[in-house]
């Protein structure tokens, strides 16, 4: 039988004990990560909204969640929640804060949408912004809970450049489906497309979101994720309003822009959608904005006030005029500078 050869001593110098050459410098204010510094903060990937879902099988569904996007940061100091635009809201969701300390993970980023359910187990943006004190308020909320849909970092590994099946894999193992607490799985469903919008719309929820398997994180509205609603439904800047007397809060209708080419263009009215309480907010907000002339072209209007295009109303409509005007339109809700608020663009 052959012996095996001896194995030779390292080639060193006597004197010198061996060492290894560092892979990568540890980032010096977190010297527990040896591998990826942990962003301070990443700009969200944004969902390009589409008539229909998209076909095939790269790409994958979930619901649509109408909420407020987060960001909940694991770190070795504690928790960070920030809003989509930025806004440091910890405080403001103590229930989520405590699940994300609970999580079995030592740093961690973590996209998704707080959310307030109905009885029905809907996300409803309204009960949100109600929970949270309304728009401007400034209360917490232990109603909201955090729906997961992306992990971005864990445990020193920055995975925006990892295809989105892997990113899922991992969260689904740090957010387990099914699970009830206040940190909880928005899940994936195999299904086709059309089927999965046409059971969504008919339970009353907003939409879909279609996903690509295979495609990295990346910041923007770039095509990765589609959202299809059920009802069309989006932002819209108030330019002002026409008065009636036998309206709630005095506001006979609305008077909305869009974006075109940079500019603002008058998109038309909303008379329907407000209830006391709503218009009863929309009114204190405007007469704050009061202007004197209109900051677009809205035609002649009669009684006609003007307020300076700072507030962004979600809109439900059906469809276009041939001319650019909103068709069968419906005040839904005053969206909030912390969320970024979308506004249409042609």
């Amino acid at each position: 039988m052959t012996k095996p050869p001896k194995s030779k001593p390292l080639l060193q110098d006597a004197d010198k004990p061996v060492r290894s050459r560092p892979r990568k410098p540890r980032d010096p204010a977190q010297p527990n990560l040896p591998l990826d510094p942990m962003p301070d903060r990443i700009e969200p990937c944004l969902a390009l909204l589409k008539a229909r879902p998209p076909k095939g099988d790269d790409w994958v569904y979930e619901i649509k969640w109408d909420g407020y996007r987060l960001s909940v940061h694991v770190e070795p100091t504690g928790i960070r929640i920030l809003t989509r635009g930025g806004h440091d809201w910890t405080h403001r969701f103590p229930a989520i804060q405590q699940a994300a300390l609970w999580l079995p993970v030592g740093s961690a980023i973590l996209d998704g949408e707080a959310v307030v359910l109905d009885e029905k187990g809907r996300s409803d943006f309204g009960l949100l912004q109600q929970s949270l004190g309304g728009r401007g308020g400034k209360k917490t909320s232990s109603d909201a809970i955090f729906m997961a849909f992306d992990l971005l970092y864990f445990d020193g590994h920055d995975l925006r450049n990892s295809e989105l099946s892997m990113r899922r894999h991992l969260l689904e193992d740090l957010v387990p489906a099914g699970e009830q607490g206040d940190v909880r799985l928005s899940e994936e469903i195999e299904a086709d497309g059309d089927q999965l919008l046409a059971s969504a719309c008919e339970l009353g929820l907003e939409g879909i979101i279609a996903k690509r398997r295979d495609a990295p994180y990346r910041s923007g509205r770039l095509g990765d994720w589609v959202k299809v609603k059920c009802i069309q439904s989006n932002g819209f800047v108030i330019v002002g309003y026409e008065k009636s007397t036998a309206s709630f809060g005095g506001i006979g209708r609305l008077l909305l822009a869009a974006r075109k080419g940079g500019q603002l263009v008058y998109v038309g009215g909303v008379g329907t959608g407000f209830n006391e309480r709503s218009a009863a907010e929309l009114r204190q907000e405007m007469d704050k904005l009061i202007i004197d002339k209109p900051p677009v072209d809205t035609g002649r209007k009669r009684d006609a006030v003007f307020v300076r295009p700072k507030l962004v109303a979600e809109i439900e409509y059906r469809a276009w005029t041939h001319d650019g005007k909103l068709r069968h339109a419906s005040y839904k809700e005053l969206r909030s500078a912390a969320d970024k608020a979308e506004i249409y663009e042609f």
